[in-house]
């Protein structure tokens, strides 16, 4: 089912146009006498105009080996006559089926054709007693819903904050797809912070956060309140930007040849480019069975010499991933300055099948990087093997964001004018950190964020790692509060000297909590600290009318978790009551993203159960 703002024809019209930029070739990159590749340049990607620069395109390749005196390969064998099944545990298992894990795939077979036969291999055309091995090989780290603790046991909740939008465009993949994503896929965090909510913003840079609270009743749970904390950056001028020492890192393995991955990569840093300035440097690395580097550090007005090093790359072999790492974080180092923004785009499904594949060992070596000044960003594509653990990973080692790019429209989100929010950083290692009054609250649970919890004492700790923020992006938390007098969710201990009894202090009109934000300047070793005061006052009533921002978030806040099946959510609460709050909240919408959204809440309802593991 498809419901995408777009038509697919607008689509495919924006794809060429991506590919062959709309400003002319000058009369010299026309003319091959004459042509001077050290001068500025944009215009047509063309084999002459690419070979100009030095680089031959695939096609051309492709001719080249046509027109060439070797002889033709010989044909592929003959097909082995079928062997009876192997039989395992009492079943038959398909012995010759294919499993997808990076270029693990014939020659002759793209991952995209293959994945178009998977349906045939969990239908009823399966013949009765054969097992066929799972083809699909996507991971993701482990998200179990957040627990509900005690004010009196655990007041203070801690946590770094993620500005990453992967999970919100790879749930809209598989619910685009008709299937039900994996609940780890399903990180609440990133649906919620996919949206702009048009909070109050910080007046300069020396204070880069405007910090601003609700307290409103929940929807699906009665008796319980939403603590919403909305955490906006400052948006930096465009004199305050510095300049751009980006290596684009690609992944052209094998498990690369399909059109939703190195072919939308490409669309996607040719969108990149678009927006580069003569002050910026991008270098264009990859890597495969080995690694290597296409184009060294190229200033950002000579773009079609760029966009012919991007257009010359094509997908074949193993993945190095490591060694790509390796090579990219070389070219970084010989842009490198202290007055740039020093990072590597990495562009891939995130499988890795040759050398290092420990996510460990490349999370440690992404973090020693990270101190010297080079962040690294993960941009995932592709499905059937896309590895987003390891993705997410590598990005919070990296200071960087991960995103995952299903379509040209979200390449055209994430790298056209929110480009900026993930390249020009505002702050490091912001954490948030909340502490509850138990004269007010005795229960609270934050929803989502399970893989970014930190310890209360990490949080002055300013050796330890958290995330960055980049200009003008925001950050939406969301805690479910259960006031003093209702109704425990956590059952009462038997010995008295356990119980929650005899707890007081602080303000009982007003204060609900106490919010606290730290932050270290790009760059910085030291951090800095925001407070405010999270009131509620008027006897724990909370507002009638919620503010529209907080509306909208507990929707999305609602589909991620009904999508998950989280336990914490009331039985009755259903997907038309999260249409209704959806559809009550959606306000000016000018890109269709709160529309969409819309949309994927009613295709959701439709979604089967979870089939296998």
């Amino acid at each position: 089912m498809t419901y995408r703002p777009l038509t697919a024809a607008i689509t495919a019209l924006m794809a060429f146009s991506l590919t062959a930029p709309m400003v002319p070739v000058s009369g010299a990159a026309q003319n091959r006498e004459g042509f001077d590749p050290n001068k500025p340049a944009d215009g047509v990607v063309s084999a002459a105009a690419c070979r100009a620069y030095g680089f031959t395109l695939p096609e051309s390749r492709d001719d080249e080996r046509l027109l060439s005196r070797m002889p033709p390969p010989a044909p592929p064998p003959m097909p082995s006559p079928p062997r009876p099944p192997v039989v395992s545990n009492g079943q038959a298992v398909v012995e010759n089926s294919i499993v997808i894990t990076g270029s693990r795939l014939e020659e002759s077979q793209s991952t995209s054709s293959y994945l178009a036969t998977l349906p045939a291999l969990s239908n009823s055309a399966v013949p009765p007693g054969i097992v066929p091995r799972p083809a699909d090989t996507e991971r993701y780290p482990d998200a179990t819903p957040n627990p509900v603790k005690r004010v009196a046991d655990q007041p203070v909740s801690t946590f770094s904050i993620d500005v990453d939008t992967a999970a919100y465009a790879n749930v809209r993949r598989f619910v685009d797809e008709g299937r039900r994503p994996p609940v780890d896929a399903v990180r609440i965090e990133e649906l919620v912070n996919y949206f702009d909510y048009g909070y109050a913003r910080p007046r300069s840079a020396s204070e880069p956060f405007a910090i601003t609270t609700a307290v409103v009743a929940s929807p699906w749970s009665p008796g319980r309140q939403i603590v919403h904390i909305g955490l906006q950056g400052y948006e930096l001028p465009e004199s305050e930007r510095r300049p751009l020492n980006l290596t684009f890192l690609v992944d052209v393995s094998g498990s690369m040849n399909s059109a939703d991955k190195l072919a939308l990569a490409q669309k996607s840093m040719n969108l990149i480019i678009d927006r580069l300035r003569p002050q910026d440097r991008v270098a264009v690395t990859y890597y495969a069975e080995g690694a290597g580097t296409t184009l060294a550090p190229t200033p950002g007005n000579q773009k079609l010499k760029l966009r012919c090093a991007v257009a010359s790359l094509y997908a074949s072999g193993g993945t190095a991933g490591a060694t790509g790492m390796t090579n990219a974080y070389d070219q970084a180092q010989v842009g490198f300055a202290r007055d740039k923004v020093n990072r590597i785009l990495m562009f891939t499904d995130g499988d890795f099948n040759v050398g290092q594949t420990d996510n460990q060992r490349l999370e440690d070596y992404v973090a020693t990087k990270r101190e010297t000044g080079i962040y690294l960003s993960v941009y995932g594509f592709g499905r059937g093997n896309y590895q987003d653990a390891r993705m997410q990973a590598i990005s919070q080692a990296g200071n960087g964001t991960a995103a995952y790019v299903d379509d040209l429209n979200e390449a055209r989100r994430l790298f056209g004018p929110a480009f900026d929010k993930g390249a020009f950083p505002i702050a490091d290692d912001v954490k948030i950190q909340v502490e509850f009054n138990p004269a007010r609250v005795s229960e609270y649970r934050l929803i989502g964020y399970e893989t970014r919890l930190l310890n209360e004492e990490d949080f002055v700790n300013d050796r330890i790692d958290a995330g960055e923020v980049g200009s003008g992006a925001s950050v939406t938390a969301l805690y479910e509060i259960t006031p003093v007098g209702g109704a425990s969710q956590i059952p009462e201990r038997r010995y008295e000297a356990n119980r929650s009894i005899g707890v007081g202090g602080g303000d009982p009109d007003g204060e609900v909590g106490f919010v606290q934000v730290r932050f270290k300047p790009p760059g910085g070793d030291t951090s800095r600290l925001i407070q405010r005061v999270l009131s509620n006052s008027g006897n724990g009533s909370t507002s009638a009318q919620p503010p529209e921002s907080t509306r909208w978030a507990l929707a999305v806040a609602a589909y991620g978790q009904k999508l998950r099946d989280d336990p914490w959510m009331d039985s009755g609460y259903g997907w038309d009551a999260i249409l209704e709050q959806a559809q009550g909240a959606r306000g000016e919408d000018a890109y269709g993203e709160r529309a969409e959204f819309v949309q994927m809440v009613r295709a959701a309802q439709e979604l089967p159960a979870q089939g296998r593991p």
